[in-house]
């Protein structure tokens, strides 16, 4: 028996408990993972909450990330003791995720963990920094350089936006960071913003098309945030969208696109295919700042994350929550 989160659903709602749970009721899968860390990530808040029906069936252990040691593998491509690390692929929606001890899933959902990147630091960069470095590689292709200009990033103090300013700024670029919360200034300095953008500016209905202020931008927004974030973009500039924390909509005009070229690339971190989230958790193994990935985290305890999943849709959380199942297997 492990220790687990549950959810799940009756004529009376939804319910969430941290429970035991026995092997014998994991899923099926081709690879066994003693998990290590799992993390706290907005879609998990958003179904541990119930606030949104992320959760397609029940019961269902959240945690869309986690990072392990194989304890039985039948793929060929793992083995036990091997390190590994998996982000998505509908894990803690449809498939039982990483809030509990041991997870199984498919080999092909797997990326060996780099060197040089322990099970704790992986589950602090999770789906959030794997995002991030999707978006900053889907910028790199668009041919946003850092002679181009500055660099905006919407929700810079969350989890995708911190590793987006570290892993901007360490590439050269100026970035500007947005942020509805004045007193995380320090916070988002340290990691490398040139910059803080009150989030004020960019939440309110604006104009078609505005003055040109940056090069480029990771949006996590969406809705009126993302639309004026466009109408900023410089000619043939690009953003990579990633998130709808400000909403789905998009009251945006076709003005940026046909009078200055700019380009706006979808990226999306569950059903990315394996050989670019390996070279994802490559490019971060090399270019991310691991002392500056340590500012990032907050640890949560199990017997904690039901109580910790509202923050998330209060804005009241802070870089990446990190998830210690069992520390011990590091």
């Amino acid at each position: 028996m492990f220790d687990a989160i549950q959810i799940d659903k009756s004529e009376e709602g939804q319910s969430v408990t941290l429970t035991q749970v026995s092997p014998d009721a994991l899923p099926e899968g081709d690879v066994l993972v003693d998990v290590a860390y799992s993390t706290l990530n907005y879609k998990d808040a958003l179904a541990i909450t119930g606030a949104s029906p992320v959760v397609r069936s029940f019961p269902m252990v959240p945690g869309i990330d986690f990072s392990g040691i194989v304890a039985e593998s039948a793929h060929p491509d793992f083995k036990a003791g091997d390190r590994v690390v998996l982000n998505g692929w509908g894990v803690g929606e449809k498939h039982w995720g990483g809030l509990a001890g041991q997870a199984r899933v498919k080999g092909d959902w797997l990326v060996p963990l780099p060197d040089g990147i322990s099970l704790k630091q992986a589950m602090a960069i999770g789906t959030a920094g794997y995002t991030a470095m999707l978006c900053v590689m889907a910028l790199d292709r668009q041919g946003v350089t850092p002679e181009k200009g500055e660099i905006v990033v919407t929700g810079a103090a969350g989890g995708v936006g911190s590793v987006a300013v570290a892993l901007l700024a360490k590439r050269g670029y100026q970035v500007a960071a947005v942020t509805g919360r004045t007193s995380e200034t320090d916070y988002l300095t340290g990691l490398g913003a040139s910059s803080i953008v009150d989030r004020a500016e960019l939440s309110a209905p604006g104009r078609p098309l505005g003055k040109e202020r940056w090069a480029g931008a990771v949006d996590v927004a969406g809705s009126t945030v993302l639309a004026n974030v466009l109408a900023a973009i410089k000619y043939r500039g690009a953003v990579a969208a990633c998130g709808l924390a400000a909403g789905m909509d998009l009251p945006a005009s076709v003005a940026p696109f046909i009078l200055r070229g700019v380009t706006l690339v979808g990226v999306d971190s569950v059903m990315c295919p394996r050989e670019e989230r390996m070279e994802a958790w490559r490019l971060l193994a090399e270019e991310l700042d691991l002392d500056k990935l340590d500012s990032m985290i907050t640890e949560v305890p199990m017997d904690k994350v039901i109580e910790t999943a509202p923050l998330f849709l209060e804005g009241k959380i802070r870089g990446r929550i990190v998830v210690p199942v069992a520390p011990d297997l590091a």
